[in-house]
C-alpha cells in the first residue's frame, strides 16, 4: 500500500460514517464538534482526520464500525462480532428442531394414511402440504448450516434458563 493509501482509506470511511449517521450537521449534535469542523473531516482533500472520540460517538450512534473497521483492514486484520456466531448457532438448532417436527408431522400424517392401506385424495393432499413444509424447512435448516460453515464452526455456548 503507497504511503498515503492508509489517508485515503480512512478518509473514505469518515465520510461514509458522517452519511450514515444523517449527514454533516447531524455528526456535529451527536459528536459535540462543529460542523465546519465535521465538514473538513469530510472533506477527501483535507488533511483533518477524526480524533478517536468523534469516531466513537459516532460509530455508536449507527451502529456500524465503519472507521475501525478500516483501521483493521489497514493492519491486515478484521472485525468479528461474537453475537452473530452465537445466532448462527441458535439458527442451526432451532432450524433443525423445525425440521424433525415437520418430519414427525409428515410421519404422522403418513402413518394414518396408509394405516388402511388406501390413500384417499384428501390424505395426499395433507402430506404432500406436509413434505411441502418440510422441503422449506430443511431449505433453511441448510442456510443455517451454511452461516455456520463460513463462520468456521465452533461450540454454541448456550445456557439452559432456569439453571
Amino acid at each position: 500500500m503507497s504511503s498515503d493509501a492508509w489517508f485515503h482509506r480512512i478518509k473514505s470511511a469518515q465520510r461514509d460514517l458522517i452519511k450514515l449517521v444523517g449527514g454533516i450537521e447531524r455528526a456535529a449534535e451527536i459528536s459535540s464538534v462543529s460542523p465546519s469542523h465535521i465538514g473538513r473531516m469530510n472533506n477527501a482533500r483535507d488533511v483533518d482526520m477524526m480524533p478517536l472520540s468523534v469516531v466513537y460517538a459516532l460509530e455508536s450512534e449507527c451502529g456500524v464500525p465503519v472507521v475501525t473497521q478500516a483501521m483493521a483492514e489497514l493492519s491486515g486484520r478484521r472485525l468479528s462480532d461474537p453475537e452473530a456466531e452465537l445466532k448462527a448457532h441458535v439458527g442451526v438448532i432451532a432450524s433443525y428442531s423445525e425440521v424433525l417436527q415437520k418430519a414427525a408431522a409428515l410421519m404422522a400424517t403418513g402413518a394414518a394414511a396408509i394405516a388402511d392401506a388406501n390413500v384417499t385424495f384428501t390424505e395426499a393432499h395433507a402430506m404432500d402440504r406436509d413434505a411441502a413444509e418440510l422441503e422449506r424447512k430443511i431449505s433453511g435448516f441448510r442456510q443455517a448450516l451454511a452461516v455456520v460453515k463460513a463462520t468456521g464452526g465452533g461450540r454454541a455456548e448456550l445456557k439452559v434458563v432456569g439453571e
